[in-house]
């Protein structure tokens, strides 16, 4: 899977901007995704081509932060892009994925459910 890293909710065009120019040098393709398209799986939004779309619209709540999901990055790539990501500036990004054989069927609302529940446990125990 080529690399890729898909953006959800990044509303406040500043963040989006330096999200965007802190991971230009590293080469890796974004794509932000649209909130109508939530119910589509993660691996279809990363570009697998064994994942079909969903015909339905979704129409619900947008997520409650911003999601960033990296497919197809090695860990030193991963690791690449969060030292990137902490010298850009765009501040903290909590909710942050990347791509498995497992999350690659949820759709995105499942995955950001998972994610910040897994997020509240973590900082829970601090």
């Amino acid at each position: 899977m080529r690399e890729v890293i898909l953006l959800f909710n990044f509303t406040e065009k500043e963040k989006r901007n330096k999200v965007t120019r802190a991971l230009f040098p590293l080469r890796i393709k974004i794509k932000e995704i649209e909130k109508k398209d939530y119910l589509n799986s993660i691996g279809y939004l990363a570009g697998n081509k064994e994942l079909s779309a969903v015909e339905e619209v979704y129409t619900g709540e947008e997520l409650e932060g911003e999601m960033l999901v990296m497919a197809g990055l090695s860990s030193a790539r991963i690791d690449q892009v969060l030292k990137a990501l902490r010298k850009s500036g765009a501040g903290n990004i909590p909710y942050k994925a990347s791509l498995t054989p497992t999350n690659q069927h949820w759709n995105v609302r499942k995955l950001f459910e998972e994610i910040k529940e897994e997020h509240e446990r973590m900082h829970k125990e601090e």
